[in-house]
């Protein structure tokens, strides 16, 4: 019994108290900021959101306390049973025009979601096994050809945005294992043809270029989204019209309580707020890598990482993409963003993260 006291009183000491604040901050923001967004429109988005949130705080507690490397024993499982989801959606009834999600009789269910998760957990297993063999391009074929399915079959939904995202992701794993430079330009190199078929193959693909570049013509039509996005943003000022206050918020911006949730939150906050936001991502993935950095080994230090990557990694992609700092695409706000997959991810990535943070020998 005392040795199971002090061992939990280990755990407790090394708990990253920082990160878990963070989080805890950006949680609740989140809800604050989705009322907001919601409250004349379409209110049952917040009640729906909140259990999620709940749903998934408890997700998050109960990772962070299991041994987690006991999951690895069913990453194979994982990795075939987010292929099958993936192949599955391709054929359910479009919502919204995509093939993105399984509608069942509580929720849309996003696999693509998910499949962010199985990517970094198959990575953090298969280099920690083959980490010595990492140099010889032979080794890298299985992982290329595994996560290049998963990447396929989102893109045929169809969505760039989350295959890029875990591309990229996968790839600063990778380099950060000590896979050479040479062999991950290589998969760069030969998706560019693909991707310009898929940006060919879709006409909106071209027309979010040219918005992109042009957010302020034709914004009765293709850029009314983001012109309004880029309105709300500088009408915020230093410290914003207030919380609730928000005018673009009023039908004025499309998808306000999803991907351009943040826009919202820089007319409520403004500058400072919006400051505050970025602030707590980078309190993240400061606080993430120093957890990697410090694991037990090399499996969780991935795990650790690649989860911190994939929050962060979003969050910025989103963030630039509502400021029009590059072309808009479907990726959602962590934590903010409405959607119980995308909220339950976060969670399970913060959760692995902080997991990794309490089986630390030393800091």
């Amino acid at each position: 019994m005392r040795h199971e006291h002090r061992q939990n009183y280990k755990q407790l000491k090394f708990f990253d108290y920082t990160l878990f604040s963070a989080i805890l901050t950006l949680t609740i923001f989140s809800l604050i900021t989705l009322y907001s967004a919601t409250s004349i429109n379409a209110p049952q988005y917040f009640i729906k959101q909140f259990v999620w949130v709940l749903i998934s705080f408890f997700i998050m507690l109960f990772i962070i306390f299991i041994d987690i490397e006991s999951i690895r024993d069913y990453i194979p499982f994982i990795m075939l049973s987010t292929i099958a989801l993936l192949a599955i959606v391709l054929i359910t009834p479009k919502i919204q025009n995509v093939h993105r999600w399984i509608p069942l009789k509580f929720m849309n269910f996003q696999p693509s979601e998910f499949a962010k998760i199985a990517v970094i957990l198959y990575i953090a297993n298969y280099c920690d096994l083959n980490f010595s063999k990492l140099n010889e391009i032979k080794f890298l074929i299985k992982p290329a050809i595994t996560i290049g399915i998963i990447l396929i079959l989102i893109a045929m939904e169809p969505d760039l945005g989350t295959p890029f995202l875990i591309f990229a992701v996968s790839s600063l794993l990778f380099f950060l294992t000590g896979v050479k430079l040479k062999y991950l330009i290589i998969p760069i190199i030969s998706s560019i043809p693909l991707i310009t078929v898929e940006i060919i193959r879709h006409p909106y693909r071209l027309t979010r270029l040219k918005t992109f570049l042009a957010p302020w013509e034709n914004m009765k039509k293709e850029t009314y989204q983001l012109a309004q996005s880029l309105i709300a943003i500088g009408s915020g000022g230093w410290l914003g019209v207030g919380a609730g206050a928000s005018k673009i918020k009023l039908k004025y911006l499309p998808e306000s309580h999803t991907d351009f949730i943040f826009p919202i939150i820089a007319e409520e906050f403004g500058f400072m707020g919006s400051f505050f936001i970025i602030f707590l991502f980078l309190v993240i993935i400061y606080r993430g890598f120093l957890i990697a950095k410090t694991a037990k080994n090399h499996f969780l230090s991935l795990l650790a990482a690649g989860s911190t990557l994939f929050i962060f990694i979003q969050a910025l992609f989103n963030i630039a993409m509502v400021s029009g700092l590059i072309p808009t695409k479907g990726l959602p706000l962590p934590f903010f963003s409405y959607g119980g997959t995308s909220i339950m991810t976060t969670m399970i990535f913060c959760g692995f993260i902080l997991s990794v943070s309490i089986r630390r020998s030393n800091i």
